[in-house]
């Protein structure tokens, strides 16, 4: 490696390194302010955005998270997709420490096993991808449709039937990954497979959505039940899809199992931050015990 793209790699491991923290201190505090608003609903929608970007501190941290955007895009053109994804995916346990610290309590022990499981997971599939092929090509735009047909039906079964059995916000903030994960879905094809036309509204369509999603997901749960589940289902999924649409090759060997289990350890760590907690059986009070009477011998005359 020369001069030369040795200092490109480091420059874009730092970018790499600093949209990391731009998106999760991002996220933190888009919740820490989101939760006091008034409730917003998608029924009034310039009202609910009126109330989001008419609150500076949430227009600064919105802000924060689109340079980090912007660094991501850089971080990529000087990196490896696989060393950028991996620094990206360590992002994830800075957003649980930041989520700590917002909440003022330590976070439940299964929560920093999801997020350690989660975290290894993609550094996993980050170490998986140095090992397949960086060729890919085109989908048909009927696998693309039905996998945005896909991922909004499961996104409809998290936030409807299938809420009550996670966490508090936690289904608003799977189905926001889902949307975004279908987004970069449908960004690939309609950039590299000249369908911009056909795909262009529901990428567009699908970044709103998931926009919408996050911030009512805000109001209901916790940091890392919502925005965590998010960036779990942005980094993870569009991996799969690069597989079973865009025909990217697993790696042989060692290193295509090692794919198989870093998805599972996604998925393992996904369930620990999202299931619902069970609702303590507050313990009856032990009934009073009456004190002792002590009776005494009466006085001799």
């Amino acid at each position: 490696m020369g001069l030369q793209a040795h200092a490109a790699l480091v420059v874009g491991l730092i970018l790499a390194l600093v949209t990391a923290a731009a998106f999760n201190w991002s996220w933190v505090a888009q919740h820490s302010i989101t939760s006091k608003l008034p409730p917003l609903t998608l029924r009034h929608p310039w009202r609910s955005l009126g109330l989001l970007f008419g609150h500076r501190r949430w227009l600064i941290a919105f802000l924060v998270g689109l340079c980090g955007w912007v660094l991501y895009i850089l971080a990529l053109r000087l990196a490896p997709l696989s060393l950028v994804q991996a620094v990206s995916a360590g992002g994830l346990g800075l957003l649980a420490v930041l989520a700590q610290r917002e909440e003022g309590k330590r976070l439940p022990r299964r929560e920093w096993v999801g997020v350690g499981l989660a975290v290894a997971g993609l550094v996993f599939l980050s170490a998986s991808l140095a090992g397949g092929s960086n060729n890919s090509t085109t989908g048909s735009w009927e696998a693309v449709a039905a996998w945005f047909v896909v991922s909004l039906a499961v996104a409809a079964v998290a936030i409807g039937p299938g809420a009550p059995f996670l966490a508090p916000g936690a289904g608003f903030g799977l189905a926001a990954g889902l949307m975004y994960a279908a987004a970069d879905v449908g960004t690939k094809e309609a950039v590299h497979g000249g369908t911009l036309v056909l795909f262009g509204a529901p990428v567009w369509g699908c970044h709103l959505l998931a926009f919408s999603l996050i911030q009512l997901a805000f109001q209901r749960g916790r940091a890392l039940a919502t925005a965590g589940l998010s960036s779990f289902c942005t980094n993870a999924i569009p991996i799969a899809a690069g597989i079973t649409i865009y025909h990217e090759t697993t790696p042989p060997g060692l290193l295509g199992v090692l794919r198989f289990v870093a998805f599972g350890c996604v998925v393992f760590g996904a369930a620990a931050v999202a299931r619902r907690e069970k609702p303590m059986v507050a313990e009856e009070p032990a009934p009073a015990i009456a004190p002792e009477v002590v009776l005494s011998a009466p006085a001799a005359e």
